[in-house]
């Protein structure tokens, strides 16, 4: 049991997965090695003059349902394992939603607050350009992960626009919506996490309405969740992010939180709440918790003195393979990462749909469907777990394995 390699602990799931539905084992064998590592130096000119070298990477995990699919993401811990992971975690993710995408992922080891706007665009670009071979619109589809954003993937797009000298629209998801971008793709992964949560409270018979709901990371998915989970009627209670905590047992105040974190950069110091240390978070009794920061956090030790009684995994890979155990012996419900925050690529893939039409689509339309399609991944998802026994993550990968080995043997291998 390795919690401190997540590559481990994919793999790891990955087998006890393959185990639960009896996969066939030279198909197992093909899953527990990426297709393609490529490591790429990423030098750049800094304003000074001066130059830096980082190192990024791009990792495509499965291709049998289809062209890759996975974010790139910018920061100083990224390591190979890491994108292995992640990449992996995308094979999977796709197959729960149903979408027609295989896993990858990418990153870059850099502190992207070390930068300047310039440097950082020519970091994108001399990136894209490094990994050119393995991206395309038919190959793969990055999009916008932790530090990255619109800004980065117009970069993106533009640079192998420019390299290929035609309109690569179809080649990243997550544009701004001048250059191709899909209505409704901003706030999707929160969307998603806020159905997820809807059907759980559903099929546990709890009502939402003044429930207590705790959640760590207030960015691009946790920000939006406080004010959606408000609306819904729940009380948010405390949040937390890495500049520090906050509590309010009667609720925090969504649109003035949102405003402090916009002046000030971190919730910490939000006038309207008492400040809470950040590990305490998990600690306070309520109904949901969601971590929607970083992998890894929800460790043995957290889990055995977890408050909630429902968790819905917002980020990526939060909860290591020894902390499951205990939450299952505690009768804590998981909602795994690879059902919970598969609204984003869900997006994602309509955006894609979009590009390669060239007709966009209405808002609603993109709403009614993210609803229908993360609707029907959970309910195969909690169907299977009822089925075979186990918890929602460990029925999450079954479904995903069974449609990723399906399309494995219905291709066979080539030559």
């Amino acid at each position: 049991m390795s919690g401190s390699d997540p590559w481990e602990a994919i793999l790891e799931r990955i087998e006890d997965g393959a185990s639960l539905i009896g996969l066939d084992a030279d198909t197992l064998r093909m899953l527990l090695l990426p297709e393609r590592v490529l490591e790429v130096a990423v030098p750049i000119r800094r304003d000074n003059g001066k130059i830096d070298v980082f190192r990024g990477w791009r990792v495509h995990h499965n291709s049998a349902r289809g062209p890759g699919k996975g974010g790139i993401r910018f920061h100083q811990s990224v390591t190979a394992h890491e994108i292995m992971a992640l990449a992996a975690d995308m094979t999977l993710k796709c197959a729960v939603v149903d979408v027609p995408f295989g896993g990858a992922k990418g990153g870059v080891q850099v502190d992207p607050m070390t930068l300047s706007a310039s440097e950082l665009e020519r970091l994108t670009r001399r990136y894209a350009m490094g990994i050119a071979s393995m991206i395309g619109p038919d190959r793969d589809i990055p999009a916008p992960d932790v530090n990255t954003d619109a800004n980065v993937m117009a970069w993106l797009m533009d640079t192998i626009s420019m390299v290929s000298g035609e309109a690569m629209t179809g080649v990243v998801t997550g544009k701004p919506l001048s250059i191709g971008g899909s209505r409704g793709h901003v706030g999707a992964t929160s969307q998603g996490v806020l159905i997820c949560t809807r059907a759980a409270f559903h099929e546990l018979g709890l009502s939402m309405t003044g429930a207590r709901a705790v959640i760590q990371g207030h960015g691009k998915v946790g920000g939006p969740l406080v004010y959606m989970l408000s609306s819904a009627g729940m009380r948010v209670i405390a949040v937390t992010d890495a500049g520090g905590g906050v509590y309010n047992q009667a609720g925090l105040d969504a649109a003035s939180l949102a405003r402090h974190v916009e002046r000030t950069g971190s919730v910490a110091g939000f006038e309207l709440a008492d400040p809470l240390e950040p590990e305490r978070i998990w600690e306070l009794e309520c109904e949901l918790a969601i971590p929607a920061a970083l992998a890894g956090v929800i460790t043995a030790e957290v889990a055995e003195r977890t408050g909630a009684r429902l968790i819905v995994e917002a980020a990526n890979g939060p909860t290591l393979p020894e902390a499951d155990a205990i939450l299952e012996r505690r009768d804590i419900v998981v909602i795994p990462d690879i059902l919970a925050n598969a609204g984003g690529v869900t997006a994602s893939y309509f955006e894609w749909a979009q590009s390669r039409q060239g007709f966009a689509w209405e808002g609603d339309l993109v709403a009614e469907r993210l609803r229908r399609v993360m609707s029907a991944a959970f309910d195969a998802v909690w169907r299977r777990s009822r089925d075979l026994k186990v918890t929602p993550r460990r029925g999450a990968v079954a479904v995903a394995l069974e449609r990723v080995g399906e399309a494995m043997e219905v291709r066979g291998l080539f030559p």
